[in-house]
């Protein structure tokens, strides 16, 4: 059996940050994500006046507390991170004065209204390109607002969140479907008025209070580990210390419904739930998934493809349409991932429909559309497929998970 243990989360590492960095007093976040996205989060941070320093595997955060943020000098540059983005603006909404979030690539072509529409309702003073970054924010007073939110994405819900800390009266949000709560979690633990009940959130304005922070292995990391070892026969692998946030652990829970031998031994890790996962390698069956079920793998959506591939029988994946929203259209790159690899699958508006058992043949290069999600899909597909696999531009998991490829041929070895 190998051992395999992920790099830190890199959405809980975003989320600590910046909440400690509006905290009264000094947060440890101990084991931090430490990649190209993160280090974006730390560094507009550090031009907002934060003192963030490293040491030992942790990350001291010296709270300014609510109002003591300062305008920056320029723009705060998000790289290519989505959630910098977002959940920045839902900081920046409510501060008195004025700032501009850009960033690189990608993340300029990502719609922005969707974050920038419930702030506006809250009084935040926004202005964009059309539906792009870079978003302007002026200085602008918030009143609480009771939102529905339009489409399920927990970094809209955080940056709501975050704006609502500096809203006059309390904030309501109403999910559709059940997204990742981490933002929910680190604000409890901070001392927020919050609450939550089913798919509603309440949260009353105040002050933070700053505690140490431990974030655990990432489970959008650990997922490609997981789908190679349910699908590699004779294989078995535990993952250790890793997140199990109801909210992200959906792959888990339908590879298990599709017939995949897995395992959880919970821990904690504070203020999240974190254990080891133990997975052996088993024949998989082909289910219909439900829309309701996709924000808990949105990210591992190509991976749960690639593994409904090889399943016998058919599995229809409804609900699909954010696919095309994340750093690639996530859609159109994972049906041309199946064309290089010899696969088959159909997709209309919302829902993807994959036929197995399929072979995978390779032979031929992959284009991973410069998203780190693809290239780790590619890496599985590769040690799957019949003939030799080239990836392109492999360098693009270094967004998220700089080691990866060095990680998975460990613990995969090539024949």
């Amino acid at each position: 059996m190998k051992i395999y243990t992920p790099p830190p989360d890199k959405a809980i590492t975003h989320r600590a940050l910046m909440l400690a960095a509006v905290a009264d007093g000094n947060t440890r976040v101990c084991g931090p994500s430490l990649c190209e996205d993160t280090l974006a989060t730390a560094a507009c941070l550090k031009k907002l006046g934060v003192s963030i320093s490293a040491s030992k595997n942790r990350l001291l955060v010296k709270g300014l507390g609510l109002g003591g943020l300062k305008k920056p000098r320029g723009p705060l540059n998000a790289g290519a991170s989505g959630t910098t983005m977002r959940l920045l603006a839902g900081l920046l909404a409510g501060q008195d004065f004025d700032s501009t979030i850009t960033g690189k690539g990608s993340l300029l072509k990502r719609p922005a209204a969707r974050v920038a529409a419930p702030l506006v309702l809250m009084g935040a003073k926004i202005r964009m390109r059309g539906d792009r970054a870079p978003i302007h924010l002026s200085g602008s007073s918030l009143k609480g607002i009771n939102h529905k939110l339009a489409v399920p994405s927990a970094q809209v819900k955080s940056a709501i969140l975050l704006a609502g800390l500096y809203a006059a009266g309390p904030t309501s949000i109403t999910e559709r479907f059940q997204t990742r709560d981490h933002t929910e979690r680190l604000l409890k633990h901070l001392n927020a008025r919050i609450s939550a009940a089913g798919l509603n959130i309440y949260l009353k304005p105040g002050r933070l209070k700053a505690k140490d922070i431990c974030v655990p292995g990432d489970i959008s990391s650990a997922a490609p580990f997981i789908a190679a070892a349910c699908l590699l026969k004779g294989f078995k692998l535990t993952v250790k210390n890793v997140g199990l946030n109801p909210g992200r652990t959906g792959l888990i829970r339908i590879l298990k419904a599709m017939g995949a031998k897995i395992s959880v031994s919970r821990t904690h890790c504070a203020p999240e739930p974190a254990g080891n996962i133990t997975v052996s390698s088993s024949p998989l069956n082909g289910i219909r998934i439900r829309p309701d079920e996709v924000p808990a793998m949105v990210d591992e959506l190509p991976l749960l493809a690639l593994s409904a591939a090889r399943a016998s029988g058919t599995t229809v994946i409804n609900g699909i349409g954010e696919l095309k929203h994340k750093e690639s259209d996530r859609l159109r790159a994972t049906l041309t991932l199946f064309k290089s690899l010899g696969l088959m699958a159909k997709a209309d508006k919302d829902s993807l429909v994959i036929k197995g058992p399929q072979t995978i043949a390779g032979g031929r290069a992959v284009d991973t559309f410069n998203d780190h999600r693809i290239a780790m899909t590619a890496a599985v597909g590769a040690l799957l497929a019949s003939k030799p696999v080239k990836i392109r531009n492999p360098g693009c998991v270094k967004k998220s998970y700089p080691a990866f490829f060095k990680d998975f041929n460990k613990i995969f070895p090539r024949q």
